[in-house]
């Protein structure tokens, strides 16, 4: 054999070895770094109906807290279970929350570093051991029937310059990836609820009263009584022939019409029973509860609220009492420093109202019937904007100051349940 097929020889075989090294270890020429590019994130996750637990972690920067909400499905009912098992109907929310999760690929790996978690945004928010207070993202866990994970994310910033991209990191893994989605479940309350309140349509409104005033429940005593009261008909506003500030009547009747649950805190049982018969009777608890919460009893056995009431009489005889109580401190789990504040909330029907405005009598009745087994559970928290167009502060109209109120005792037990 001559020297020149030798050679021939050796580089072919060369060239065979290599072909064969490509085919039987094609990783080998993939960095280790990029192995997974491309793979689904859960694999196993592939029935949106599966979920019954879904837990949402935001955090907040200004107050370095982290704020959880849970939904889950408990006894046939989906409530959110941070905030006292609040029912809501969420429709299919959760199930297109989970399709959303449930196809997440691991499109583009972007680091393998921890120094770069807090640049990407997708620092664990629940990391008590995590330096710094910036570039923690937003938690999302998914959870069967029997609490096993179905999907663990740490949502992040969204990627520069690529629409519909945001840095993802699995709880626990170094590797952050640019992820193409668009879920973003949101922590907030309001979010997961029917968040309407009262939804009191505008047209529907024919006479609002305004008690405006202040309690002093250390002196015993209301402060800066003032009475508004306001008709409409056929889209006329009046306060009895005075000149009105027609856009602050009309902000505070579109919230009415649009007023939004922030949160809710729970009545305690005997109180809410109560209310739902229209047979209350006050004991120690429910005197101490309704305290708490901003309201107050008079020597006669009425109930005022701490930043004032209103009445709002509708076409079809029901009577909306709003009592405004105290502001609540914060969120119910973050404690962050807010203007919400607690809002009583009861209806009240009155046939002889209904045929005085024309209303649908039978219609009217089943409503109250309704809302008052809503309302009965629960004091309401509104946001402070809302609480201001309520109210309808005193430049509304020019109206004298009225008489003083009856004096208030905070502590007195009333024999006769509140008006």
């Amino acid at each position: 054999m001559t020297e020149s097929v030798k050679t021939a020889v050796l580089v072919g075989a060369a060239v065979v070895l290599a072909i064969s090294a490509a085919v039987v270890e094609p990783e080998a020429r993939v960095p280790a770094i990029m192995s997974d590019q491309g793979e689904a994130f859960y694999p196993n996750f592939t029935d949106p109906q599966a979920p019954r637990t879904i837990e949402v972690v935001d955090y907040d920067e200004a107050s370095a807290t982290a704020i959880p909400l849970k939904v889950q499905f408990q006894q046939g009912k989906w409530v959110i279970a941070s905030h006292y098992n609040y029912r809501v109907d969420i429709g299919d929310r959760l199930a297109k929350t989970a399709a959303a999760l449930m196809y997440l690929k691991k499109d583009m790996v972007r680091s393998d570093s921890p120094l770069d978690q807090a640049k990407y945004g997708v620092v664990d928010p629940l990391d008590e051991k995590a330096g710094g207070l910036t570039g923690r993202g937003k938690r999302v866990t998914l959870r069967d029937a029997n609490g096993a994970v179905l999907a663990d994310f740490i949502l992040g910033k969204p990627v520069e310059g690529k629409p519909g991209y945001r840095y993802v990191r699995v709880p626990g893994q170094k590797r952050t990836y640019a992820v193409k989605t668009d879920a973003d479940p949101s922590a907030r309350f309001a979010d997961w609820v029917n968040a309407g309140l009262l939804r009191i349509a505008s047209a529907s409104i024919r006479k609002v009263t305004i008690n405006r005033y202040n309690i002093d429940p250390a002196a015993g005593r209301m402060n800066n009584a003032e009475t508004t009261i306001l008709t409409q008909d056929k889209g006329e506003w009046k306060a009895q022939g005075e000149k009105l500030n027609l856009p602050a009547v009309h902000a505070m009747a579109a919230a009415l019409d649009g007023l939004k649950i922030v949160d809710v805190r729970p009545k305690p049982p005997g109180l809410a029973d109560g209310l739902r018969r229209e047979e209350l009777r006050l004991t120690l608890e429910t005197a101490l509860s309704l305290q708490k919460a901003g309201y107050f009893f008079t020597q006669e056995g009425r109930v005022y609220s701490s930043e004032g009431d209103m009445t709002v009489e509708t076409n079809d005889g029901l009577m909306y009492s709003l009592r405004f109580g105290e502001v609540v401190a914060g969120d119910t789990k973050s404690g962050v420093p807010s203007d919400n504040r607690n809002l009583f909330v009861m209806v009240h029907f009155d046939p002889a109202r209904a045929a005085t405005y024309g209303g649908d009598a039978g219609a009217g009745e089943r409503m109250a019937r309704e809302l008052n087994n809503r309302y009965a559970d629960w004091y309401y928290v509104i946001g402070g904007r809302d609480f201001q167009n309520l109210r309808l502060g005193r430049a509304a109209t020019a109206r004298p100051a009225q008489p003083p109120m009856p004096p208030v005792n905070p502590h007195a037990m009333p024999e006769a349940p509140p008006q």
